[in-house]
C-alpha cells in the first residue's frame, strides 16, 4: 500500500474551477495507475476519473467528462484534478485511489486511499 494526501479542495461558486492534488508517499509513482472517487452526503462513491501508470490513458465517468482533466507527475509523485465549469451536483468529498493492478470505474479492488477533501459548489 501506499499512502495518499489530497489538497486542494474547497467552496466555490458554480462556473468555477478547482485544482486538487493526490501526494503520494510511492517510491516508484509510476508504478500505480490512480484515480478521482468522489461520495456526496447520503450517496454512494462514485467514480470520477482515472489514469495509467504512465499517464497515456485516461477514462472519465460521463458526469465529468469534458469538465475535469485527471493528470499526473511521476517525478513529484503527484496525481491532479482540474475541475472546470464546477456544478453544485459536484459537491462532495473526493479521494484519490492507488494500485500496482486495478483499472477502471469499480471502487472495490483498489488497495490504497486517502482521506479525501471536501469540494463544495455554491449556485
Amino acid at each position: 500500500q501506499v499512502q495518499l494526501v489530497e489538497s486542494g479542495g474547497g467552496l466555490v461558486q458554480a462556473g468555477g474551477s478547482l485544482r486538487l492534488s493526490c501526494a503520494t508517499s510511492a517510491r516508484s509513482t509510476s508504478s500505480y495507475n490512480m484515480a478521482w472517487f468522489r461520495q456526496a452526503p447520503g450517496k454512494e462513491r462514485e467514480f470520477v476519473a482515472a489514469i495509467t501508470k504512465t499517464g497515456v490513458g485516461t477514462y472519465y465517468a460521463d458526469s465529468v467528462k469534458g469538465r475535469f482533466t485527471i493528470s499526473r507527475d511521476n517525478a513529484k509523485n503527484t496525481l491532479y484534478l482540474q475541475m472546470n465549469s464546477l456544478k453544485p451536483e459536484d459537491t462532495a468529498v473526493y479521494s484519490c485511489a492507488a494500485d500496482l493492478a486495478v483499472f477502471g470505474r469499480s471502487t472495490s479492488g483498489w488497495g490504497s486511499w486517502g482521506q479525501g477533501t471536501q469540494v463544495t459548489v455554491s449556485s
